[in-house]
C-alpha cells in the first residue's frame, strides 16, 4: 500500500497563546515543527492554514455566556481562568483559530481532499465542557468539529477515540446522551480531572455509547494493546463509524512530567495502526486534534510516529531504554474485564 494523502493544519498564531514555564506552552509545538523540519518530513504532508471559527460554530457545543466570558476576560487582560488554565490578551482569538483548525481538518477529510488530517491547534480542547472551560482548554475543538460533521455531512455515526492520558470530560459531557457519537477514552486513573469511571456509560439515547477504560498508573504497551484489541476494536467494529476522530494527546508517553504511564513509541504506533484499520471501511477517514503531551522530545517523536503509521511512511520506530511497565493501585486485567462486562463484550 502506498502513502496516504496526509495533511496537517497549522498557524503561527498558535504560538501566541503562551505562558512561560507553564506545561502547556508554545515550545510543545516548536519542538514538533523543528523535528519535522530536521527530518524533511514536511514534504510528505499537505500543509493547510485555518481560518478562525465563527462564534456561531463554537455555539454548536458551548453556551453563549461561556464564549462571552472568555472573550471578556481576554479583553480585560485577565491572566488566569482557573488555577490550571491561563489566558493572554489574544487567547480568545487563538482559541477560535484552534477550533477553526479542527474544522479545516474535518472538512478536508470529509470533502475527500485528504485521507487523514492532523490539526496542530492549541490551546487544546477535550477538557472544555459545554458550560465550563478548564484543564488548559478553552473550547472543545474536536467536539465542535464532530457536531459540524453531523450537521454539514449528515453523519450518523462518529467514533471519537481519546488516547490522551487524561480523561476527556468535556467531550464525554457533550455527547453523553447521544448515540450518534461513540466516545471511547483510554486514560490514567486516578488522574486529573477525576472523571472517566467505568460505570459512566452514557444515558438516554446515549446509553452504552460512552466508554471509559481507566487504566492504572504504570500501564504500558501491553496494557494499552489489550485495551485496544479487546475493547476499542470490537466496539468500533460493532458501531461501524463513518468517521474516526482522535483526541491525540501524547502524555501517556513514559517520560511525560504530568502523568505516570509507561507507553513507548511502539505503543503509539500500535494505537495508530488500530485507528487506521478501524477507518479502513470508510476510506481511511481520520481526523486528529492535538491534546496533551508535555515531554517536548517525547511528544514530538510520538506525533511523528503516529503520522508515519497513518501515512504508511515506513519510518523506523525509535527504540529507547524503558523500565518495564509496573501498573500500581489496581489490576489492568480486572479493569479491562469490567469494561467488557459493562459493554457486553466477551
Amino acid at each position: 500500500m502506498g502513502e496516504k494523502k496526509l495533511g496537517i493544519v497549522y498557524h503561527s498564531d498558535f504560538l501566541i497563546h503562551n505562558q512561560p514555564g507553564h506545561s502547556e506552552r508554545k515550545e510543545r509545538l516548536q519542538a514538533l515543527l523543528t523535528q519535522l523540519d530536521n527530518e524533511n518530513l514536511f514534504e510528505k504532508l499537505v500543509q493547510l492554514e485555518p481560518l478562525p471559527a465563527r462564534s456561531e460554530e463554537v455555539e454548536k457545543v458551548h453556551s453563549f455566556d461561556q464564549i462571552a466570558q472568555i472573550r471578556s476576560l481576554c479583553k480585560f487582560q485577565k491572566s488566569q481562568l482557573d488555577a490550571d488554565t491561563y489566558l493572554v490578551p489574544q487567547s480568545y482569538d487563538v482559541a477560535l483559530l484552534s477550533v477553526g483548525a479542527a474544522l479545516k481538518a474535518m472538512r478536508s477529510v470529509m470533502d475527500g481532499k485528504l485521507n487523514v488530517c492532523f490539526s496542530l491547534g492549541r490551546p487544546p480542547g477535550h477538557h472544555a465542557e459545554p458550560h465550563l472551560s478548564m484543564g488548559f482548554c478553552l473550547f472543545n475543538n474536536i467536539a465542535i468539529a464532530a457536531r459540524l460533521a453531523q450537521e454539514e455531512y449528515g453523519l450518523k455515526r462518529i467514533l471519537i477515540l481519546d488516547w490522551d492520558v487524561h480523561h476527556g470530560n468535556g467531550t464525554q459531557k457533550t455527547f453523553y446522551h447521544q448515540d450518534n457519537v461513540l466516545f471511547i477514552s483510554v486514560h490514567q486513573s486516578p488522574a486529573y480531572p477525576g472523571t472517566g469511571h467505568i460505570y459512566e456509560t452514557g444515558a438516554g439515547a446515549g446509553a452504552g455509547y460512552n466508554v471509559n477504560i481507566p487504566l492504572p498508573p504504570g500501564s504500558g504497551d501491553a496494557e494499552y494493546s489489550r485495551a485496544f484489541t479487546e475493547i476499542v476494536r470490537p466496539l468500533a467494529e460493532r458501531y461501524q463509524p463513518e468517521l474516526v476522530m482522535i483526541s491525540a494527546g501524547q502524555d501517556a508517553y513514559h517520560g511525560d512530567p504530568l502523568a505516570n504511564m509507561a507507553l513507548t513509541y511502539k505503543g503509539f504506533a500500535e494505537m495508530a495502526r488500530h485507528a487506521k484499520e478501524i477507518a479502513g471501511p470508510v476510506g481511511g477517514k481520520i481526523v486528529l486534534t492535538l491534546e496533551g503531551g508535555y515531554h517536548l522530545r517525547g511528544q514530538a517523536e510520538a506525533v511523528i510516529t503516529v503520522l508515519s503509521e497513518l501515512g504508511n511512511w515506513g519510518r523506523p520506530i525509535k527504540e529507547e531504554p524503558v523500565l518495564p511497565a509496573k501498573p500500581v493501585y489496581d489490576d489492568p486485567e480486572r479493569i479491562i474485564a469490567e469494561v467488557k462486562r459493562h459493554h457486553n463484550l466477551k
